[in-house]
């Protein structure tokens, strides 16, 4: 993370009923979606540990993205996801400015719910 007050989020697409394929284009919608939103201070894609023989570019992970937020717009951007994602299998990933991680799974509205509010709570000891 490039500031020490941020939160990084990671969102993983894991629908079952979608291949590779569809879930990377779920995570390019988001992408596009994520660069016009004022509270996301960067935006990433997680990188292949174990890129191709002789790749030479980039590889990342299909499926996977990363966003850094201020604590401040944290509650913002997880109000936008719960709201576009939130009927939608994924699991998030938090990590703190204090270097702990959460990892939670939502599949509902009600889930992403519940997940937001243990985010928060997660955060509040920051």
């Amino acid at each position: 993370m490039a500031d020490p007050s941020s939160v990084e989020l990671t969102v993983a697409f894991n629908d079952p009923n979608l291949d590779l394929k569809e879930r990377e284009a779920q995570t390019l919608n988001l992408w596009a979606e994520l660069q016009d939103r004022d509270e996301v201070e960067a935006l990433g894609r997680v990188p292949d540990p174990n890129p191709p023989a002789g790749y030479k570019g980039g590889s990342f992970l299909m499926g996977l993205l990363t966003a850094e937020v201020s604590l401040a717009n944290f509650r913002k951007l997880l109000g936008f996801l719960a709201e576009r994602l939130g009927n939608k299998p994924i699991k998030l990933k938090v990590k703190a400015p204090d270097g702990r991680e959460l990892e939670l799974e939502a599949s509902s509205q009600d889930e992403f719910n519940f997940a937001y509010q243990k985010a928060q709570d997660f955060l509040k000891g920051s």
